[in-house]
């Protein structure tokens, strides 16, 4: 994930020492977050970056064993929430409670802690105005296993269905209708029609690694997929990375890089 903000290794602090995650050097180079299963990069910018929820890119979210006792220990330490902990077992199912809350995290960014069976970074939420198409194209284009939800499905008045749930690696993307956004933001989609373009905003894009980044541009371009940035490198050609635009209009990096990953983030 890459994200934009006003004071870069503050929010690198945040994350290192909110969540399960830890400061390291992306490519040797940059000052970034390493969750053990991806990066968290972050571009400094002088302006406090749009944060509405008007683009597919909703938000991140971590793991909690126990998440009562970790939303008591976050608003111990000071965190801020833009949602307060709330049970949604019903809507998951299950033998045991789920519960999620959202932190206000910098620059506004929303990342959700929920119930799971580890502390990990654990998910990326979207939205789509087609949730099976999106998952399709996700999985289509990049090897993923992707399931669909088509039957419109409601929770507590609030539109869920259809969707699709998408695993990359360790990392869920799920993806959400657009109605459930433009109801819960009502004020923000006064007038849209569709989702504005995440770059340039609080999370700016999605990154994927590629380990042939001009073969993977050949056969993205031949399959129709707009390329928005041309490839280009840094460190020597060590790290490499061009953009295409997925649906929704959610920017996407693709990077080749061959620099070893950091180790595990210890619990």
């Amino acid at each position: 994930m890459h994200l934009n903000s006003t004071d870069p290794a503050a929010a690198i602090d945040f994350y290192a020492t909110k969540f399960k995650a830890r400061k390291e050097k992306f490519a040797g180079l940059m000052d970034a977050v390493w969750t053990g299963d991806a990066w968290l990069l972050f571009t400094k910018v002088g302006a406090p970056p749009p944060s509405e929820l008007i683009s597919g890119l909703w938000h991140i979210g971590w793991g909690a064993e126990d998440m009562p006792s970790t939303y008591e220990k976050q608003v111990d330490s000071g965190t801020k929430f833009a949602t307060p902990i709330t049970d949604i077992s019903e809507m998951v199912g299950g033998s045991r409670p789920f519960f999620y809350a959202y932190v206000d995290g910098p620059d506004h960014a929303l990342i959700e802690l929920n119930t799971a069976r580890h502390h990990d970074f654990g998910h990326v939420h979207l939205f789509s105005a087609d949730p099976p198409a999106a998952g399709e194209w996700y999985a289509k284009h990049f090897g993923l296993r992707a399931v669909a939800q088509k039957d419109k499905r409601e929770f507590r008045g609030n539109q869920i269905g259809p969707a699709a749930f998408v695993t990359a690696d360790h990392v869920s993307m799920i993806i959400y209708p657009v109605e459930h956004v433009r109801k819960n933001a009502p004020d923000q989609w006064q007038g849209r029609t569709e989702f504005a373009p995440t770059r340039g905003r609080v999370i700016d894009h999605l990154g994927f690694s590629v380990t042939d980044l001009d073969a993977t541009l050949d056969r993205l371009r031949k399959a129709g997929v707009t390329v928005t940035a041309e490839p280009k490198e840094i460190a020597g050609g060590r790290l490499r990375y061009a953009f295409i635009e997925g649906p929704d209009r959610v920017g996407i990096e693709l990077l080749e890089d061959h620099s070893p990953p950091p180790a595990p983030v210890a619990e």
